[in-house]
């Protein structure tokens, strides 16, 4: 995969709170709810709906967001491409973290079912 540098920097200044209301609409738009996509980013992350609403309300960057998560175990089985990256080639640990999320997003968004989605909890 190519990989640039300036591509990870981008990514890591980025803010959630920035990118969270394009979700909610992306997942809406489709029939799913707020609530489906708050369940996913706690899959992935551990965090809670309250810890959720610090990391937007302090505009938190993509680097802090994910600097104090704990990644579910079995967020390496997420595969495929996201935005023209195969997210198990990734190489950064940030980037690839960034983009399993957009992959849960845009699973959800095509109607895949929760259980599909949360690679069997």
């Amino acid at each position: 995969m190519k990989n640039t540098s300036s591509h990870d920097e981008r990514i890591a200044k980025m803010t959630f709170a920035s990118v969270y209301p394009h979700y909610v609409t992306k997942v809406e738009k489709k029939g799913r709810t707020k609530d489906e996509l708050h369940r996913v980013v706690t899959w992935l992350t551990g965090y809670d709906d309250k810890k959720l609403q610090e990391l937007i309300d302090t505009k938190a960057t993509f680097e802090a967001f994910f600097q104090d998560a704990t990644i579910h175990p079995n967020a390496r089985l997420i595969t495929g491409v996201i935005c023209g990256y195969r997210v198990e080639e990734i190489e950064n640990p940030l980037t690839q973290q960034v983009r399993y999320l957009d992959k849960l997003v845009d699973e959800l968004a095509r109607g895949r079912k929760m259980e599909k989605i949360l690679r069997a909890e």
